[in-house]
């Protein structure tokens, strides 16, 4: 693997001053404003070690929770929170009982695994169903909740199709990932990429990113693995129901619901003008039902 030429700048171990535009050294990405960064989750070399979920709660100070097994896997996060904004699920294919496989694919040993996060869609619903403004996309293209605007209405919450966020029991407020905006701002790589052993987690330019993983795709499908498909990217599964793409996107092996990822996630806001106009013919007909009884009642009075 080769070094950055600027990584010979910076020998030292333990540099005397704050490098700029660190991101270039440990990522190969210069973030500038008015660019679209994002995610890359590449499941197929996911370890499951959490190491993202405890950089991303070190570096914004969240505090632990679900400390005791849920029973369900080894997994004992259990899903994304207020206060999880990374969760790697365990995905168990060995089965159980008669089922239970007697030997194990060299391909992941029947075990899936993900590290999911906020998507920071393209057309954000949670962003278009805040009645406060707290939630805004920042110059870096990225989707951020601000606690000091946010009212706890949770309008968001019913409307990420994701189940992305969630109200904080402590403050009353929406609470998700923000692509790490304060290390963005200083030209940091997010800590959930930078702390990731295998490069699962890949950051940089969206569309940089978006022809990454189509050759990775191609590679895998290269090896046999034929099954290995993008959730997220322009044109694939998780990008329909008009969020044109997912800012976070994920390479997957198996069906998308396996992942706990819907089929066809979709925006609220589309559903508000059909909605609307079902209720008007609904009320349309509740009124042409009672004018139709109270015209019956006068002819009967008659």
């Amino acid at each position: 693997m080769g070094v950055h030429p600027r990584a010979l700048d910076y020998a030292e171990s333990f540099p005397n001053h704050v490098i700029p535009d660190e991101s270039e050294l440990t990522c190969g990405t210069k973030i500038e404003p008015g660019k679209s960064y994002g995610f890359f989750t590449d499941t197929t070399l996911c370890i499951g070690c959490k190491a993202c979920e405890v950089a991303c709660k070190e570096w914004n100070g969240l505090p632990a929770d679900h400390l005791g097994l849920t029973g369900n896997s080894y997994d004992n996060t259990g899903d994304l929170g207020a206060n999880t904004w990374r969760h790697v699920a365990f995905v168990e294919k060995i089965g159980s009982g008669g089922d239970r496989a007697q030997e194990m694919k060299p391909f992941q040993s029947n075990w899936l695994m993900m590290s999911d996060v906020c998507k920071h869609c393209a057309n954000a619903p949670c962003l278009e169903a805040c009645p406060t403004g707290s939630i805004f996309r920042t110059e870096f293209d990225t989707v951020v909740v601000q606690q000091d605007i946010c009212n706890g209405c949770g309008y968001c919450v019913p409307a990420c199709p994701f189940g992305v966020v969630e109200l904080s029991l402590e403050d009353g407020k929406a609470h998700k990932c923000t692509l790490c905006y304060d290390r963005l701002k200083g030209g940091l790589e997010p800590a959930c990429a930078k702390a990731c052993p295998t490069d699962s987690i890949q950051f940089g330019e969206i569309n940089e990113l978006f022809e990454r993983a189509g050759k990775r795709v191609e590679d895998l499908h290269e090896k046999g693995a034929t099954d290995a498909y993008l959730y997220g990217a322009p044109d694939t599964p998780g990008a329909t129901g008009g969020l044109k793409h997912l800012n976070a996107f994920f390479l997957l092996t198996d069906r998308p619901e396996v992942y706990n990822l819907p089929v066809a996630p979709t925006r609220a806001s589309d559903r508000v003008r059909p909605s609307f106009l079902t209720g008007l013919a609904a009320m349309a007909g509740l009124t042409l039902a009672a004018a139709a009884l109270m015209s019956s009642g006068r002819e009967r009075g008659r």
